[in-house]
């Protein structure tokens, strides 16, 4: 017990490297445009100026780091005590060797939870390590140890599950991380050319400039990709899991059963009221243990509407989520 407890306290302190390195080139990079940029190489431009470029600098630089904050420290949502299985249920659950036992077990304590996605082979989605049924969207993060509600992905640069609680946070992180980097490239463009053309002169600064704009170009880049294409999930109110494996409803698999087009999607994200969309505080729409459905499928990239072959199906199915225990 001992050694596995010290390799588990060892694994948590290592995952605070990304998040520590991240910090340490945001203060860098603070100290660098400020200091060296502001301070000791903008000459030729008027204190007006000046003060205005500081001015932007540290608005973008407040809701970048306010928005990475709450995405690092906003504990994942778990599933609720409504979705653990009573302790006697839990105990014949537990004792059974059979299968097909076990998931009558597990149908019969799912009759009352609202629940519309199974496993791919038709089955309850439960989780042995939580002991818990998993509501639709939930998934086990290994890396957490716990299940999280509409679980996006683990992401080590903030040492956190990304899912329910914090998806907006993670948005918003990505968003003002790459204003960030994208006005700090904007604005010592012109004193990089300057340095490295010679026309300014050697000094401290001058390290400090070249590499401030290589690092904001590079994040730039990465982030960029990143963003767009969580943008893009948002748009069609996927996870990053559902991209790559379409959830399962009683009519098979359906990569769009939680889309409700496009305005809705991105409500169901960042809430009805758009002036708290860009802050980071949590608007998101939901309990995150239960998610409206569509009985169309819209894909909006082979710009056709069809319905489920089995739509009637499918209504039953919503108001009664599954059917009679097996005999």
């Amino acid at each position: 017990m001992a050694p596995t407890h010290v390799l588990r306290c060892c694994q948590r302190g290592l995952a605070w490297i990304p998040v520590i390195f991240i910090a340490l080139v945001v203060c860098w990079s603070y100290y660098a445009y400020v200091v060296e940029l502001c301070i000791f190489t903008i000459t030729s431009i008027g204190e007006q100026s000046k003060f205005v470029y500081l001015i932007f600098f540290h608005l973008s630089f407040i809701m970048f780091v306010w928005s990475y904050w709450k995405t690092i420290f906003t504990k994942p949502a778990n599933p609720s005590k409504e979705f653990c299985l009573p302790k006697a249920e839990k105990e014949r659950y537990e004792k059974e060797e059979r299968p097909e036992s076990q998931q009558e077990i597990l149908w019969r304590a799912a009759t009352s939870l609202p629940l519309y996605t199974r496993t791919g082979a038709g089955a309850i989605r439960y989780c042995d390590r939580c002991q818990v049924i998993k509501p639709d969207r939930c998934h086990h993060c290994s890396a957490c140890d716990m299940c999280v509600l509409k679980m996006d992905h683990h992401c080590p640069w903030v040492n956190n599950c990304v899912g329910f609680s914090n998806y907006k946070f993670f948005i918003l992180f990505l968003a003002y991380s790459l204003l960030y980097c994208l006005f700090i490239a904007a604005t010592v463009l012109q004193y990089f050319i300057k340095f490295w053309t010679n026309e300014l002169p050697d000094t401290h600064a001058k390290f400090h400039v070249l590499f401030l704009f290589f690092v904001a170009a590079m994040f730039c880049i990465s982030i960029l990709s990143l963003f767009s294409y969580h943008l893009w999930l948002v748009g069609k109110n996927r996870s990053t899991i559902e991209a790559f494996r379409a959830p399962v409803f009683r009519t098979g698999s359906d990569k769009n059963g939680f889309s409700l087009g496009f305005r809705k999607n991105i409500a169901q994200v960042f809430g009805d009221q758009k002036k708290y969309w860009l802050l980071p505080v949590f608007t998101s729409q939901g309990d995150g243990l239960t998610f409206p459905t569509r009985l169309v499928n819209v894909d909006a990239e082979q710009a056709t509407v069809t319905l489920h072959p089995d739509a009637q199906g499918l209504l039953n199915d919503i108001m009664r989520p599954f059917p009679e225990p097996l005999s």
